[in-house]
């Protein structure tokens, strides 16, 4: 990838995608249906199916700025996210999305980054930059609140879990 920054968030986004996918990995069996003793929290596996509808989101944002090229994208709008999502399925699903993300950072370029998309939110647009920062966000939120429940599972995880340390 000849685009510095798009080739910058990309690693950032795969890294957080590599990460959320082994602490999915280290989920024990049969603790879909854990839930924290939190009001409000959603057990185990609806998380899981939460983590898909982040990655959804950076397809979407990547689609909506190349439509054309990315038409094929709106498949991706067929497969359930938010649903109670065992394991298999999870990974099975984040690689589908990890590909398709890769693809459309393939064909985006530095100075698309500012370019401003039109969004449910926000009828003049945000910048794709913007979008693409939230989606990742919501990612790193969610796989923390995974790794958060993975601890009050009992598995032994710690910052190595949740990070990429660079040079050691």
């Amino acid at each position: 990838m000849d685009q510095p920054v798009c080739a910058c968030l990309w690693s950032k986004i795969d890294e957080q995608i590599e990460g959320t996918d082994r602490l999915i990995a280290i989920l024990p069996a049969g603790s879909l249906d854990f839930v924290p003793a939190i009001p409000g929290c959603w057990p185990a596996g609806v998380l899981l199916g939460h983590l898909l509808e982040c990655l959804a989101g950076v397809c979407a944002v990547l689609r909506a700025a190349d439509p054309e090229r990315l038409r094929h994208f709106e498949q991706l709008r067929e497969l359930p996210v938010n649903h109670r999502c065992g394991k298999d399925e999870a990974r099975e699903r984040i690689g589908v999305y990890r590909a398709r993300i890769e693809e459309g950072f393939g064909l985006l370029r530095d100075a698309d980054l500012s370019r401003r998309l039109r969004t449910v939110f926000v009828s003049d647009g945000e910048p794709i930059l913007t979008l693409l920062l939230g989606n990742l966000e919501h990612l790193i939120n969610h796989k923390h609140q995974l790794f958060t429940y993975l601890k009050m599972m009992g598995v032994e995880v710690d910052s190595r879990n949740l990070y990429r340390f660079r040079g050691l």
